[in-house]
C-alpha cells in the first residue's frame, strides 16, 4: 500500500492512499477510487478559485487606495511581472492583469530577453571617424580641382601624409553634395575661370565726390583702375569736368612704358559711361591694352571696382566734408596709403596688399598710426 500527499504552498491539503491490485480482490473496486480522486480534485479546484478571487478583490482594494496616483514600479518589480506574465500568455493576462496592460508586460519581457543577449558593453570601438581637418581638405581639393577623381584625391592626400581609402573619399563627397569628377569636370565655375585670368584683367570705374568750395558744392570725378589679382588700385585722375583731351592724357599715363599701371598689357573691363571716349580707348589699344565694354546695367560684372568704390566712400569720404580739390586729393592719397599698406583684405586671406618690409615686433608698446584725423587707424608694435 502506498500514500501520496497533495500539498499547496507548503501546506498539506489531502492524502490519497494507493491500494495494491491485490486489494481489488478483497472487494474495493477501481471506479470507487476514481470517484474519490475526482471529488478531491474538484474540492482543490474550488479552493484555488476562491484564493484567486480573494487575490483579485484584494488587488481591486489596493488599486482603489492608489486611485489618482501614478504607480511607479522598480526594475525588479517589472522583471518579476514580465516573467510571470509571459507564462500566462496574452489571453490570460487580459483577464487578470490590472496594474498595467498585457502589451506592457509582454514588452517588458521582450526587453528582458534582449538585455540578456545585449553585447554592446563587450563590443570594441568601431572604425574611427575621419578627422574634420581631413574632411575639409578633401572638400577643398574637390572644389579647387573639378577634374580630380577619388583616386587622384587619394594620391594627393598621400603626398601630405594622410592615408584615406577611396571609398571613404567617395562617401565624404557624397555626404556634402559634391558630384563625381566626370560631372564636376564638365562645368568650369566662373570663380575658377576668372582666377585663371586675373593676372591679365584689370577694371576701371568712375565715382563722384561733392566738395565744398567758395562757390558752393562742386562735383569731382575720380577714375580708378584695379588689378583683379593683387587688388592694387591706381587713382588715374581727379577732375571737375572730364573731357576728351584729359581722358586721352589719362590713357597715356596708364600705358606709360616706365611707370604706367597698365604697361604690361591688360584686358580692361569698363561700363558704358560716355566718358570713355573713342580717343581714350584707341590710345589704350595702341599700347597693347584691350578694353572690354560690359553689357548695360550689369554692375555685378564689374564687382571688384564697385566694391572698392563702396569701401573708400563708407570708410573715408562719407565721414568727412572735402574742402575743395586740394583737400580731396590729400584725403584720397591718405586713404590709398592706408588701403595698400594698413588695411587687411578678406579677399586676400585677411592679409595686407603691400605689407611693410620692416620686421614685425612681437614685443614692445602698441602704437596707433592715424590718418585723416583718426578716421583711418592702424595698430602696430613699436620696435624695442
Amino acid at each position: 500500500m502506498g500514500c501520496v500527499e497533495l500539498r499547496r504552498s507548503g501546506r498539506a491539503l489531502a492524502r490519497v492512499v494507493l491500494v495494491p491490485n491485490s486489494v481489488y480482490a478483497r472487494g474495493v473496486s477501481c471506479p470507487a477510487l476514481q470517484f474519490l480522486i475526482l471529488t478531491l480534485a474538484g474540492w482543490l479546484s474550488r479552493q484555488q478559485l476562491a484564493v484567486v478571487e480573494y487575490l483579485l478583490e484584494e488587488n481591486r482594494v489596493l488599486r482603489e487606495q492608489l486611485e489618482g496616483r501614478r504607480l511607479r514600479l522598480t526594475d525588479a518589480q517589472r522583471r518579476r511581472l514580465a516573467i510571470k506574465g509571459k507564462a500566462l500568455g496574452r489571453k490570460a493576462l487580459g483577464a487578470f492583469a490590472s496594474i498595467v496592460t498585457p502589451d506592457t508586460i509582454l514588452r517588458w519581457h521582450r526587453e528582458l530577453v534582449a538585455r540578456k543577449y545585449d553585447g554592446s558593453k563587450r563590443r570594441g570601438p568601431g572604425r574611427p571617424r575621419t578627422a574634420e581637418a581631413i574632411v575639409e581638405l578633401i572638400l577643398r581639393m574637390a572644389d579647387e580641382n573639378p577634374r580630380w577623381g577619388y583616386t587622384r584625391i587619394r594620391g594627393a592626400l598621400s603626398n601630405l601624409g594622410y592615408e584615406v581609402g577611396r571609398s571613404t573619399i567617395k562617401r565624404i563627397l557624397a555626404e556634402h553634395g559634391v558630384e563625381p569628377a566626370p560631372e564636376r569636370g564638365k562645368r568650369t565655375p566662373w570663380r575658377t575661370f576668372l582666377k585663371a585670368h586675373w593676372g591679365a584683367i584689370a577694371a576701371m570705374d568712375f565715382f563722384t565726390v561733392e566738395a565744398v568750395t567758395l562757390t558752393g558744392l562742386v562735383r569731382y570725378f575720380v577714375l580708378i583702375v584695379i588689378d583683379l589679382e593683387t587688388r592694387r588700385v591706381e587713382i588715374a585722375g581727379i577732375v571737375h569736368q572730364p573731357e576728351g583731351r584729359w581722358m586721352a592724357q589719362v590713357a597715356r599715363n596708364l600705358t606709360d612704358i616706365d611707370a604706367g599701371f597698365l604697361a604690361d598689357g591688360y584686358y580692361v573691363i569698363h561700363d558704358r559711361d560716355p566718358l570713355y571716349t573713342a580717343e581714350f580707348l584707341s590710345t589704350l589699344r595702341a599700347a597693347g591694352v584691350t578694353p572690354v565694354r560690359l553689357p548695360a546695367k550689369s554692375p555685378n560684372l564689374n564687382a571688384y571696382a564697385e566694391r572698392f568704390v563702396r569701401s573708400i566712400k563708407e570708410e573715408c569720404l562719407n565721414r568727412i566734408v572735402p574742402l575743395g580739390e586740394s583737400h580731396l586729393r590729400v584725403v584720397v592719397r591718405d586713404y590709398m596709403a592706408h588701403y595698400h599698406e594698413e588695411r587687411n583684405h578678406q579677399g586676400l586671406d585677411n592679409e595686407l596688399i603691400t605689407p611693410s618690409a620692416e620686421v614685425v615686433a612681437l614685443t614692445g608698446s602698441i602704437r596707433r598710426r592715424e590718418r585723416v584725423g583718426g578716421v583711418l587707424n592702424y595698430y602696430y608694435r613699436e620696435a624695442a
